[in-house]
């Protein structure tokens, strides 16, 4: 057998082709609408809403609302600066230490 009689085949894969785009990733879910945002506001208990209102004189900014099952919701605020965060309760006190995980 000669050298140039093995021939080798390219098998095709689940890849793309050489010189293609690569796939986009998922769009991020968590980026928010004004509409969104409206809409998580009227989730909330009177309370909760008149604190926000509050909140956002001094630039505090409403991230997002957890709804817990069979629970009142639980909204999230961050500062200007990303760096801190604060929970309002049901009955509209503010919880500055709250123990919720949060994700990057």
């Amino acid at each position: 057998m000669s050298r140039n009689s093995a021939r080798s085949t390219v098998v095709p894969g689940p890849w793309p082709p050489a010189g293609a785009e690569p796939p986009k990733g998922k769009p991020e879910r968590r980026a928010q609408t004004p509409a969104d945002l409206a809409e998580l506001r009227t989730t909330l208990t009177p309370a909760q809403q008149t604190t926000l209102e509050a909140m956002e004189i001094f630039r505090w900014r409403l991230a997002f609302v957890r709804r817990p099952m069979f629970m009142a919701p639980i909204p999230v605020l961050f500062d200007a600066d990303n760096t801190r965060f604060v929970v309002i309760q049901d009955d509209g006190s503010l919880d500055e230490h709250p123990t919720l995980k949060l994700r990057n």
